[in-house]
């Protein structure tokens, strides 16, 4: 990369609990220059410091490059304000000013699963796909919704929440406060949990798992399920299984509700599993409503990885600057 910046490059960010990363993109949504720090606690003046801190380091290679920032939690997106985080002590944290305050040009904050979901339509998965539905599988089920080849957030910029749609009345409490959410079923957390149960009952199929985990039971978690189905243990396959199931019904709501061309699928769990989506698509299809009388959508696994969330931050504020 050359030392004269080019005027259509932008910074992006990803802001997660345990991590920032952050990087120069291209106008073809290719990653230029990465750099990353640990997320320093929850205190909003030292995320936010970190921030600047990245921002000021990529600012040698593109001075005037906007930046775009990707977070999870509940925005404003007039405002730029971050309504509130899971993961961080922001409430009603007026981000984008603070920010811009600092370091000048334009900021804009978006949440972290619609920059994924936007970087995948640009440039990933779903290229060429006007009416997308994008879910990130992790530790629960972040969404976005791009219609008409827009960037769709509701009434009061909260839309693409499908993680909490209640699937199952009266199941699982979710940390949401509600039982039965979606993501209690489909998610990383999700297998991590099924694996514990199936090694405290002291299952005689739940050897290999307590074996993985050194007999530690609470060291089971939804990456370790992941790694020993793909590796051939029957029961973590059958906890695969399970999880793809529900993860199909879901989709079959959302298809109901929204009527997608396409569902891309990542995320640390979705990009990692393969049987997972095979095994979403054949529930699915069980599950469309109006089956045999309308088209499927594409289930397609996503394209760009850990750094979707950056580069559809970036490209999103290249576009509001």
């Amino acid at each position: 990369m050359g030392t004269t910046p080019d005027a259509h490059w932008a910074i992006g960010l990803d802001i997660g609990g345990t991590k920032i990363a952050a990087g120069i993109v291209d106008e073809a949504g290719k990653l230029l220059h990465r750099a990353q720090l640990s997320t320093p606690g929850s205190s909003p003046q030292q995320v936010e410091q970190a921030v600047v801190d990245l921002v000021t380091g990529l600012r040698r290679w593109a001075p005037r490059a906007p930046i775009g920032v990707g977070a999870a939690g509940w925005m404003n997106p007039e405002t730029g304000t971050v309504l509130f985080s899971p993961h961080l002590a922001w409430r009603n944290e007026p981000l984008r000013d603070r920010l811009a305050t600092v370091l000048g040009g334009t900021v804009c904050v978006v949440n972290d699963a619609d920059a994924a979901g936007w970087a995948e339509y640009r440039f990933g998965a779903g290229q060429g796909e006007p009416n997308l539905v994008c879910l990130t599988l992790g530790t629960g089920i972040g969404g976005s919704l791009v219609a008409g080849g827009q960037l769709r957030r509701g009434r009061f910029g909260l839309a693409g929440e499908f993680g909490h749609q209640v699937i199952h009345p009266g199941g699982h409490r979710c940390e949401c406060g509600n039982r039965g959410c979606w993501e209690q079923y489909a998610s990383g957390n999700a297998l991590g949990r099924e694996g514990r149960e199936l090694a405290r009952a002291n299952s005689p199929v739940a050897h290999t798992l307590l074996d993985a985990a050194e007999g530690d039971v609470e060291a089971i978690n939804g990456a370790l399920v992941t790694e020993l189905a793909a590796a051939g243990d029957p029961a973590c396959q059958e906890l695969i299984i399970d999880a793809g199931q529900w993860l199909g019904l879901g989709l079959a709501n959302l298809a109901a509700a929204l009527d997608p061309g396409t569902f891309v699928i990542g995320g640390g769990l979705g990009s990692a599993s393969t049987r997972l989506l095979e095994e979403a698509e054949t529930s699915y299809r069980k599950n469309l409503t109006g089956r045999g009388y309308r088209p499927f959508a594409d289930i397609r696994q996503a394209g760009l990885g850990a750094d979707a969330g950056l580069i559809g931050a970036a490209d999103l504020a290249r576009q509001t600057g």
